[in-house]
């Protein structure tokens, strides 16, 4: 990795920072790594727009933890709730932003509404080996890119949802609600990819069955699974319209390879497709993040 400022957060008081946010906005002009010592921060956190990059970087992926428990209907200072949008425990504006080795949870719990552990509206957000723990609207993905490498990222209903171009490479994903919904994509019309899941697996809770893989927020709602492992929780039409006939005709939701008790390609719903080889080969992190400044985050690391 280049040669950045480092900053230590301990909630022991060992380092330069006590909270998460107290580092982010002593951050300059240039580059910096924000090294978390293990702990549990309870806070909301924003990286805002105009920071240079920024890394969050964790020494114990399971015992660094950032969390807070607003949902949906939590009241904010003006007594209204606060809506889906402003519910989650870090939100990520800033391009280029970094995060390795650490969980991130709404612990509002199930049955509280929408609840977001992660907002990502950023382009080229990188995230590898971290945890999303949450239930209905885990992880928010807004527009722009975004890599997903070896993390876990759990929830009930649309737990990964938004319009952002993104790959998932050798996730975990698990469901935690019969019934339940994995992906709720809202792809713009002319992007020409939505979700891309590599070689991940699909899990649900003990009892938990009919999971679907995808339903379509929007209507040019574009998932794809290549080569993933299904548990039996994964309902065998894979696929829902979320009520609406016509979006059958707009989305693009499709697989190939999958395997395990939930892969079923005789009985998935008629409006998916499976893909060939020759066209899964084609989605490589590189190319489907890549981009005019032929963005390669497979090659970053957050390591120091």
């Amino acid at each position: 990795m280049d040669n950045k400022q480092i900053i230590v957060v301990s909630q022991q008081g060992t380092g330069d920072f006590v909270t998460v946010q107290e580092a982010v906005d002593s951050v300059g002009n240039e580059p910096v790594v924000i090294q978390v010592e293990p702990g549990i921060y309870k806070e909301k956190i924003v990286i805002h727009k105009n920071l240079p990059p920024i890394t969050l970087l964790g020494k114990d992926l399971k015992n660094t933890i950032l969390t807070y428990d607003d949902n949906a209907h939590t009241l904010g200072d003006d007594g209204s709730p606060i809506g889906t949008f402003r519910s989650a425990s870090l939100f990520i504006y800033a391009p280029d932003f970094m995060m390795e080795n650490m969980t991130i949870v709404n612990s509002s719990g199930p049955g509280t509404g929408q609840a977001v552990a992660a907002f990502v509206d950023a382009d080229r957000a990188l995230f590898r080996n971290v945890q999303f723990l949450g239930d209905q609207d885990t992880l928010y993905t807004g527009p722009g890119r975004q890599y997903y490498d070896q993390c876990y990222i759990e929830g009930d209903v649309d737990f990964i949802f938004g319009p952002a171009t993104a790959v998932f490479d050798h996730c975990h994903i698990h469901c935690k609600r019969k019934g339940g919904y994995i992906t709720a994509a809202s792809t713009p019309e002319n992007e020409e990819h939505g979700y891309i899941f590599l070689d991940c697996k699909v899990t649900g809770d003990a009892g938990v069955e009919k999971v679907y893989l995808g339903r379509p927020w929007r209507p040019y709602a574009k998932v794809t699974w290549v080569r993933t492992n299904m548990d039996a929780s994964v309902h065998p039409s894979g696929w829902h319209n979320w009520g609406d006939l016509e979006k059958e005709k707009t989305s693009r939701y499709s697989e190939y390879g999958s395997y395990g008790l939930g892969a079923n390609d005789m009985e998935r719903v008629t409006w998916a497709q499976l893909i060939s080889k020759e066209e899964a080969s084609e989605l490589t992190p590189d190319f489907v993040l890549g981009g005019l400044d032929q963005w390669q985050p497979a090659k970053r690391s957050a390591r120091v």
